[in-house]
C-alpha cells in the first residue's frame, strides 16, 4: 500500500508547568501524522517525543519527516530504525488507523489522575477523586525528602482508604532514600514506587523489589522496546511502565508483551487525542486490566 504524507507540527501548553525530577516541563510538541490513502481515506497518527526518556528529540523526528517523499509505502514505514521510536509509533498508528478507528471507551476509574507535585496534591486530590479516579499518582523526588515524607503522612491521612496511591520518583532518589520510602510506606495504600533509582542502578532497584513488599516499577529503565527485553532478560517480573508513544514499533511492542505476560501498565505522554486514542487501544489489549492505565493527565491542559 502507497499512502500521500502530511504532517503538521503542533505546540500545546500546560495548564500549569509540570515538575518533576527531570525539570520543569512547561509546552507539549510533538507531529501529527496524516496518510491518505488511495481511496482518500485518512489514516491519523502522533510523534511525541520525550527525548530526556530516551526517545529522538522533535528536530530529529521533524528533519525525518521533511526527508521523506511525498508519497510512502507500508515497506518504508515497517524500516524506521530503532532510534526513532516515536517515530515508529506515529506511522505505524496511522497506518493501523485505517483498520481500527474505534476509540477505546474508558472511564476515570481505571486511570490514574496525576497530582500535582508538592504540598498542591492535598488540595487537588479530592477534586479528582469527584471526578471518579480511584487511583491517583504523585510525583516524588522533586523538593527535600523530608518535606515530601511530611506531605505524603498528610496525604495519605485525607485520601479514602480504597483509594490507590502510585509514588512516581522519576528516577530522583538514592539507595537511601529509596529504602526510606519503601519503610515508610509499607502496610499503606501505595500500589507501587516508580523508577526509584536512576536507570544506570538497576541492580540496586532489583534487590530493593526483592527485600520489599511494595512494588517497584521500571519506567525510565523501560522507556523503549529494547530496553525492555533488556531489563526482561536481567531478571526484572516487577511491573513494567510502558509509555507507548515513545516505546517504539507496537507491532513489535505486541509481540514483546504477549510473548512475555508481563505485569504492564500503559501509561501516557501528555499526547494529543491523535496519539491518546492509539496508546489507549494498545493499553486495552496489553496492559494488565487489574492496574489503572497511566493517562489521566486530560486535566493538565485546557
Amino acid at each position: 500500500m502507497v499512502y500521500q504524507l502530511e504532517f503538521d507540527p503542533y505546540q500545546k501548553e500546560f495548564k500549569q508547568p509540570l515538575n518533576t525530577n527531570h525539570g520543569i516541563w512547561q509546552l507539549r510538541e510533538g507531529i501529527v501524522i496524516k496518510l491518505i490513502n488511495q481511496t482518500e481515506k485518512i489514516g491519523y497518527g502522533e510523534i511525541a517525543p520525550i527525548p530526556w526518556f530516551g526517545s529522538e528529540t522533535l528536530q530529529q523526528a521533524i528533519d525525518f519527516c521533511q526527508k521523506l517523499d511525498r508519497q510512502i509505502s507500508d515497506e518504508l514505514i515497517l524500516s524506521i530504525p530503532d532510534d526513532l521510536p516515536a517515530c515508529q509509533f506515529g506511522f505505524e498508528s496511522a497506518r493501523e488507523d485505517f483498520k481500527n478507528c474505534q476509540n477505546v471507551e474508558i472511564s476515570n476509574s481505571q486511570l490514574a489522575g496525576l497530582l500535582p507535585t508538592g504540598i498542591s496534591a492535598l488540595s487537588t486530590w479530592e477534586k479528582l477523586w469527584n471526578q471518579g479516579y480511584r487511583t491517583l499518582k504523585w510525583k516524588i523526588g522533586v523538593a527535600d525528602i523530608k518535606e515530601e515524607l511530611d506531605i505524603f503522612q498528610k496525604l495519605i491521612q485525607v485520601i479514602p482508604f480504597e483509594a490507590k496511591l502510585r509514588l512516581d520518583a522519576n528516577g530522583g532518589l538514592n539507595y537511601r532514600q529509596a529504602k526510606t520510602w519503601l519503610e515508610t510506606v509499607r502496610g499503606t495504600n501505595v500500589e507501587f514506587l516508580e523508577q526509584p533509582l536512576p536507570v544506570n542502578e538497576f541492580d540496586a532497584m532489583l534487590e530493593l523489589s526483592k527485600i520489599y513488599e511494595t512494588p517497584i516499577a521500571l519506567d525510565e529503565s523501560v522507556a523503549n522496546i529494547r530496553e525492555l527485553k533488556k531489563c526482561y532478560n536481567l531478571g526484572w517480573r516487577g511491573v513494567f511502565v510502558i509509555k507507548p508513544a515513545i516505546a517504539g514499533s507496537p507491532q513489535k511492542l505486541r509481540h514483546f508483551c504477549r510473548t512475555n505476560q508481563i505485569d504492564a501498565v500503559f501509561s501516557s505522554v501528555f499526547e494529543t487525542s491523535v496519539g491518546r486514542k492509539a496508546a489507549l487501544k494498545l493499553a486495552s489489549e496489553l496492559s494488565n486490566p487489574q492496574r489503572a492505565l497511566g493517562f489521566g493527565v486530560n486535566h493538565w491542559f485546557n
